[in-house]
């Protein structure tokens, strides 16, 4: 089932090379980051480019029930008028944020220093990932969950009253949880401290610092230290969101496998933090050429020029997993189509995304008739070369909107075309995805 409907069974099939311009929509993980922020500052934020997929209005939806007047001036211009750090109201309902563990972990930790009480829930998918990884760094600051068995939701949060600094190594790496306890430390007295021994995607630092608030970051033998001062005065800012990286791999990879191709993407994220596929695609012999460097939003952004290549499988290193968590299950697709294995290690947080990504991509490429190897931390994908992946099959997406693009792209570029069983989560991410990919030349289509 579509987490907002019916399934919608959608098939991608071999046609002509993709050509034209690709304007992905704003990066995801900024626009929920600058609805927040917006919230818990003074004044109005005003917001270009937001993503308007579901996950990021569920998102819009919560900061209202929190107290903030969030309005919609036109296609991605928004308005919020905050109501400052420690400002949030007791919200009146549940607040449901849909597929979107961003969105829910990030909202817990901006209100469990409050003393004010939540209930979250979400859709199939997002009740099975564990929250336990927030609500556990939150309990120190004094917040209390109750929750399902196994830490998921629903969840009731009851905020701390008296709510104590707290100094946190995050356990494995995840921007969700280092930005929970940041959020949290924004209305703690004295210093919030962060310990990361991976630095993942660094947004939230970036923002806190552009609303005002007195933020650090030190590389020290112990890793990563972010040093929060507590209770600052957030001050409303113009936040223009750039066009995410995330859903720029999509048509990135496509192109790069569909003979005769060639796109550009304009004014895509290259936060260092977030562009780790990039540089493996280059590093497999990807033409991809990055012109007009320039700031956008405090953010480093480029156009991509993509031509069709010829690609060889690579072993991906560990350590770059943080930078492209999101982009595995496609990179595994543009594996599948390169000459060579390519591994990818360190991928253990696959697991737990919006599904066991690892085991629904080795499942989905299999039956497309590609040999893989997998375990808790590991997948290899044995590529197949250039147009030689069989394809023919129907591949399940877990209500994981990655899988399903990832699949569809794989069928533009196999020899048989590639049916996904339910594409209707890509909206929670990418919502022009299919009149963007049509645009480009792509034959893809529902039912």
């Amino acid at each position: 089932m579509s987490s907002h409907g019916d399934p919608i069974s959608m098939t991608a099939r071999r046609g002509g090379p993709l050509r034209g311009v690709a304007e992905v929509p704003g990066d995801k993980s900024i626009s929920h980051r600058a609805l927040i922020l917006g919230a818990l500052s003074v004044g109005e934020t005003r917001i270009t480019g937001l993503l308007e997929g579901q996950d990021v209005l569920d998102t819009a939806r919560a900061m209202r029930a929190f107290g903030a007047e969030v309005v919609q001036d036109g296609p991605g211009e928004w308005r919020v008028q905050g109501v400052g750090v420690g400002g949030f109201a007791e919200p009146a309902d549940v607040i449901d944020c849909g597929n979107s563990g961003t969105g829910v972990r990030l909202i817990m930790g901006c209100m469990a220093s409050s003393p004010i009480t939540a209930t979250f829930t979400g859709d199939a998918s997002l009740r099975k990932r564990p929250m336990g990884r927030v609500t556990d760094p939150l309990a120190l600051f004094g917040a209390r969950a109750i929750g399902r068995q196994g830490g998921r939701l629903p969840m009731t949060i009851v905020g701390a009253a008296d709510p104590m600094p707290v100094r946190y190594t995050v356990p494995v790496p995840s921007a969700q949880v280092k930005s929970a306890v940041l959020l949290a430390g924004l209305n703690a007295p004295g210093q919030t401290v962060v310990i990361e021994k991976e630095a993942t995607r660094d947004h939230t630092e970036r923002m806190l610092r552009g609303f005002g608030a007195e933020l650090s970051v030190e590389d020290t033998p112990e890793g990563r230290v972010i040093t929060l001062q507590g209770q600052p005065e957030l001050v409303a800012q113009r936040v223009a969101v750039p066009r995410d990286p995330s859903s720029a791999a999509f048509p990135v990879c496509a192109a790069l496998i569909v003979p005769g191709s060639e796109i550009l993407v304009p004014g895509v994220s290259q936060n260092p933090t977030r562009n780790g596929l990039f540089t493996t695609l280059v590093e497999m012999g990807a033409d991809i050429t990055f012109e007009n460097p320039r700031e956008e939003g405090g953010e480093p952004v480029a156009d991509l020029r993509v031509r069709h290549s010829e690609l060889h499988g690579i072993s991906v290193p560990p350590e770059r997993a943080a930078s492209m968590i999101d982009e595995y299950p496609v990179l595994s697709v543009v594996a599948a189509c390169a000459t060579g294995a390519t591994v990818m290690r360190g991928v253990r947080e696959l697991r737990v995304k919006e599904s066991d990504r690892i085991d629904a991509m080795a499942r989905g490429l299999e039956a497309c008739g590609v040999r893989i190897e997998e375990d808790e931390d590991m997948l290899t994908v044995h590529g197949m070369g250039p147009g030689n992946v069989p394809g023919g099959a129907v591949c399940r997406t877990h209500l994981d909107h990655r899988i399903a693009m990832s699949f569809l792209v794989l069928g533009l570029a196999a020899r048989n075309p590639v049916s996904v069983d339910d594409g209707g989560p890509i909206a929670t991410s990418f919502p022009v995805f299919e009149g963007l990919m049509a645009g480009l030349g792509a034959d893809i289509l529902r039912g």
